[in-house]
């Protein structure tokens, strides 16, 4: 029974963070951003966030994301100074071709630094990859 469940493996969707220059407050802020790299919209995007160490966590929160076209990305949240020095949870549950996907991607501490940026897919811009 367990053998006849197939399980999508998610190819192409990512989660990055990027530091960019916010206009409104003069600042540079950490924002985290889905990517979808697939030929295919993904629909009823929905982005389950949360911060943890070994003392200490941050509430859960849900981002609706929609429909991300192919190619696109849309914007997560933005992630507070603090939130850099623990483990960053996003859990991204979506539908394409028919299917239910999910994955967890993990920025462990510390990891969402300038020394880790690399070519973001789609962006066109630099910033931390998880895959």
């Amino acid at each position: 029974m367990k053998e006849d469940i197939e399980i999508p493996v998610v190819e192409g969707v990512y989660v990055a963070v990027v530091h960019e220059w916010n206009e409104e407050f003069l600042a540079k802020d950490w924002n985290s951003y889905i990517i979808n790299d697939r030929d295919v919209a993904i629909e009823m995007v929905l982005v389950v966030t949360k911060g943890y160490d070994e003392d200490r966590k941050t509430s859960l929160l849900r981002h609706g994301i929609g429909t991300l076209e192919p190619k696109s990305f849309a914007k997560i949240e933005m992630l507070q100074e603090e939130l850099l020095g623990m483990n960053n949870e996003f859990a991204v549950t979506f539908f394409a071709d028919s299917k239910l996907y999910e994955k967890k991607y993990v920025f462990r501490k510390h990891t969402i630094n300038e020394n880790a940026f690399r070519e973001l897919p789609v962006m066109n811009t630099r910033g931390v990859l998880v895959q």
